[in-house]
């Protein structure tokens, strides 16, 4: 079937007949197209249309579709069985690879997602701590846990109300909201409670209100502020980890977290996360300690294998200066296309994660990411799409760029936005 008849089907089937929302495209109108095949930069829908590819799954895929060390890992590992409720070898060779980039981590529990990541990293921080109050940051996404969906309450040092229906008040309550880059209103929430707040998750580079950056000095500060509040400051890297650098954005910032989060690249296109921190908190960790957490999948030989083969892959030669290098060469395409066109148009970008914000003003916070003309992006997005460019169907994501992607695609987006500026007026 076509892309319009399986959306059809897939919506008798499936909630809004997608299986997480934003591929429904309700950010930009129409409706989604069904993949068949990608390779390298490029995907390929069901209709025969290829796209430039720089959604990459959402960031995972930094060697590119179908990867030939990644087919053949995951190949291998599947002939052998694809899961066996057992530890393998393989889960040790990850967790190894893990620690040795990244030195805060000094123990690590892989899981299956993301969301089963930090929500287990806060129920470690509570149960390290005794306390039960989270303080997240407005526009940072970690997961659909009960307690990550909250959204500001009235004021800056209040606790959260809930952004889902089915999250107890109760239990959102639990949980306070502050401005991402504002150091001086997360100090004023600590001086208001300190002494409950078991921990601070943030995500180092936001990249889920488009990327946003850390202002100088913020993430310095909330390590100084945890430390100084006996609160555990939780960096949620699922996004980040392995992507702006090998290890990570607290090798990049030079910033020690307490825990970590990790997913997407680690399982090389495979559904995977970890945990992990210090020893003495990973040691609460069942079945060392009272904090209980378990997963049958959890180190599937499949995604470890994937992942392994990513991570060797990335620890050869200058691969963080090419995927800078990519990142910068798309960035000024953008922001030429942009000025050419004379549209308001700003890009933040972090290596090679970036999202263009239609606004003239810097993009510092979610606030001021939400003063972009959303219109104008999905405006843009389908101009894009009709010229074979694939980018984020939001304006609130980020686009990310692959060591597949040649010089030649990079100037090819380039000028299919020089063209789709001119529609997104």
């Amino acid at each position: 079937m076509d892309s319009a008849n399986l959306f059809k089907a897939a919506s008798r089937v499936i909630p809004g007949g997608v299986n997480s929302p934003v591929r429904a495209f309700r950010g930009v109108g129409g409706e989604p197209f069904f993949v068949a095949s990608a390779e390298g930069a490029r995907i390929t829908d069901v209709d025969g249309r290829s796209y430039l590819d720089f959604v990459g799954s959402w960031g995972p895929l930094i060697l590119g579709h179908a990867a030939r060390p990644v087919v053949e890992a995951v190949t291998a590992a599947v002939s052998r069985g694809t899961s066996y409720g057992a530890p393998t070898p393989g889960e040790v060779d990850l967790a190894e690879m893990i620690t040795a980039a990244y030195p805060s981590m000094e123990m690590v529990r892989l899981v299956s997602s993301g969301t089963e990541a930090t929500m287990s990293a806060i129920r470690v921080a509570r149960g390290a701590t005794g306390r039960d109050v989270l303080l997240k940051f407005d526009g940072c996404y970690h997961g659909h846990a009960d307690s990550l969906l909250v959204k500001a309450g009235s004021g800056g040092a209040t606790f959260g109300i809930p952004d889902s229906a089915g999250v107890p008040e109760g239990l959102a309550r639990l949980t306070v909201t502050a401005s991402f880059n504002d150091i001086a209103g997360v100090g004023a929430i600590f001086e208001a409670r300190g002494r409950e707040i078991a921990a601070v998750i943030v995500e180092p580079v936001a990249g889920n209100m488009g990327v946003v950056p850390p202002a100088p000095g913020f993430l310095e500060s909330l390590r100084q502020l945890c430390t100084r509040h006996g609160a555990v400051l939780i960096f949620d890297e699922v996004i980040t980890g392995f992507r702006v650098a090998f290890g990570g954005a607290q090798a990049m910032y030079g910033v020690r977290p307490d825990l970590t989060c990790l997913g997407k690249i680690i399982g090389g296109g495979l559904p995977v996360g970890a945990y992990g921190g210090r020893r003495d908190l990973m040691s609460r960790v069942a079945p060392l300690g009272a904090v209980y957490q378990a997963g049958t999948l959890s180190g599937n030989p499949l995604a470890v294998a994937a992942g392994l083969a990513t991570l060797r892959a990335l620890r050869e030669g200058d691969v963080y200066r090419r995927l800078d290098t990519r990142g910068a060469e798309l960035e000024r395409g953008l922001i030429a296309a942009a000025g050419k066109a004379g549209i308001p148009f700003t890009v933040n970008r972090v290596g090679s994660m970036l999202t263009g914000f239609f606004t003239d003003a810097f993009v510092t916070d979610y606030a001021t990411a939400k003063r972009s003309d959303t219109a104008r992006y999905a405006r843009f997005f389908h101009a894009m799409l009709a010229r074979g460019v694939f980018l984020a169907p939001s304006q609130f994501e980020a686009a990310f760029v692959s060591l597949a992607h040649r010089d030649a695609d990079i100037a090819a987006a380039a000028e299919a936005a020089a063209q789709s500026m001119a529609a997104a007026r």
